[in-house]
């Protein structure tokens, strides 16, 4: 993954899939990376969304977690800038 912001989808996957493609997308990440935006949509409910900022939550690569104006992303801020 090259840039300060990276973007990952996780429409259709399960809490599990979804978790472990984050997980992995983190690990990919460089120390240029700024910040991760996984998109997890929220139509569907709220279940996948919350397990994601539970598990980010307490994730030793991300530093804080930005809630944007779109319901159906989660910010993942992993620097400061």
């Amino acid at each position: 993954m090259n840039g300060a912001f990276q973007e990952l989808d996780v429409h259709g996957m399960t809490r599990v899939q979804a978790i472990a493609a984050i997980d992995a997308a983190l690990r990919r990440c460089g120390g240029s990376v700024y910040s991760l935006r996984v998109v997890h949509g929220y139509h569907g409910g709220t279940v996948l969304r919350d397990a994601i900022r539970a598990h980010c939550k307490k994730h030793p690569r991300v530093r804080r977690i930005e809630l944007g104006l779109n319901p159906g992303e989660t910010e993942l801020i992993l620097r400061e800038l």
